[in-house]
């Protein structure tokens, strides 16, 4: 796998790009200069996370035959700042994944979601070895 990052402009501002050639922006806070014209690298690890096992779910999901409407993943991330550094991983990280559809079997949905945090996403594997991850669901009845 590899990726490459461009500098935009004399900042933060940078375009990232892989092998779909989609370009995702990331830039710096305001406070050291950025101009929030895109996302925080932390806030992109996170959200790495969120469509890596969203798309484990959606896969399992779909072969399941789960009329699915409405599917979001919400993810929350606690950092602690590490001794004698400006460094703060993520020690905790809870996910919220939120389901509408018609006649949603929540066995399903609780086995999608496990197998994709056990088994499959390669995000829980690199960020588990660092932080507590956790998840809960959430289904709304159409």
């Amino acid at each position: 796998m590899k990726v490459e990052l461009v500098r935009v402009d004399d900042a933060f501002h940078f375009e990232g790009s892989g092998s779909s050639e989609v370009k995702v922006h990331t830039d710096g806070s305001p406070e050291i200069g950025g101009s929030n014209l895109g996302v925080r690298p932390m806030e992109l690890l996170l959200m790495g996370l969120a469509s890596c096992s969203a798309i484990d779910v959606v896969l399992i999901l779909k072969k399941q035959r789960q009329d699915i409407t409405d599917f979001r993943v919400s993810v929350e991330g606690d950092r602690t700042q590490e001794a004698d550094t400006q460094r703060k991983p993520f020690t905790k990280i809870h996910l919220t994944f939120k389901f509408a559809g018609n006649n949603l079997d929540e066995s399903k949905i609780q086995r999608a979601i496990g197998l994709s945090m056990e088994k499959y996403c390669s995000a829980t594997a690199q960020l588990e070895a660092l932080a507590t991850i956790t998840y809960d669901v959430e289904i709304a009845t159409v």
